[in-house]
């Protein structure tokens, strides 16, 4: 199941991340999201875990718990809508 966690703190990397969801299961891969430009963190990110049923538990655990003084929100990720591209002038 893949999860979309937002409001992360700013300085959680994909590894914190994947480390904060490995107590509900197996993690098969966890990303932090950063600016292309700057390369800081945009404070969100997805894990998927390896079941449904420990999906389901992080979610319930996870969302609205607080780190680094941030309510994390994580639930289940849509896809990504597909969206035209930007040509630059």
């Amino acid at each position: 199941m893949r999860l979309y966690v937002g409001n992360l703190p700013f300085n959680v990397n994909s590894e914190d991340l994947e480390q904060m969801f490995s107590e509900y299961g197996e993690v098969t891969s966890s990303q932090v999201i950063s600016d292309r430009e700057t390369g800081r963190s945009r404070g969100f990110g997805f894990v998927e875990l390896a079941t449904d049923e420990a999906g389901r538990k992080a979610i319930e655990e996870m969302d609205g718990k607080d780190s680094g003084g941030r309510r994390l929100t994580v639930n289940v990720a849509r896809e990504r809508e597909e969206r035209p591209r930007r040509h630059d002038r």
